[in-house]
């Protein structure tokens, strides 16, 4: 038996077009809810030629157009053993202060940089993805923090390579 809703189909209906009448009335008196649309800083454009750059070395350069340096301060996680390559969850944190970048890079993928993200000032500097991984090894993390780079590595064994291997 399906139960109605309490108060009935009417009610339910009516606080609905209630609730739309006044979002529409508060949209033409001109009360801003703080919603906002997401805007790309002006001067950042989408790193085309990183993401085609083979070797994490290279994309690393073509990224930052520098080297980063090992820190204990860059905590990534992932697993020692991928069981489907086509699904690795990777997650880094990182406790620098004024961070503005955070990537990932998969060493041994045909194409090197899997993500990379501009992270806002007053912004958490913690990002996750699942990456696809053609076969064992290591995963990247390079963060931008007080304009200079610092990185942390994992190896991660693939039993069943998730880009086409």
């Amino acid at each position: 038996m399906i139960h109605p809703l309490p108060g009935g189909v009417d009610e339910a209906r009516r606080q609905i077009l209630k609730g739309a009448a006044v979002v529409a009335l508060a949209g033409l008196a001109g009360i801003r809810f703080g919603f906002a649309p997401a805007l790309a800083a002006a001067n950042d454009k989408y790193p085309d030629a990183a993401f085609k750059v083979k070797g994490a070395d290279g994309a690393i350069q073509a990224l930052y157009g520098r080297v980063a340096e090992k820190s204990d301060k860059v905590r990534m996680d992932a697993p020692e053993i991928a069981e489907n390559g086509a699904v690795v969850p990777v997650s880094v944190t990182t406790s620098l202060p004024d961070v503005t970048s955070i990537s990932i890079l998969v060493a041994e993928n045909p194409n090197a940089l899997a993500a990379s993200y501009r992270i806002p000032a007053g912004t958490m500097p913690s990002v996750a993805n699942r990456l696809k991984m053609a076969k064992t090894g290591n995963v990247i993390a390079i963060v931008e923090a007080g304009g200079k780079l610092y990185s942390a590595s994992k190896e991660v064994k693939v039993t069943i390579g998730g880009c086409g291997g």
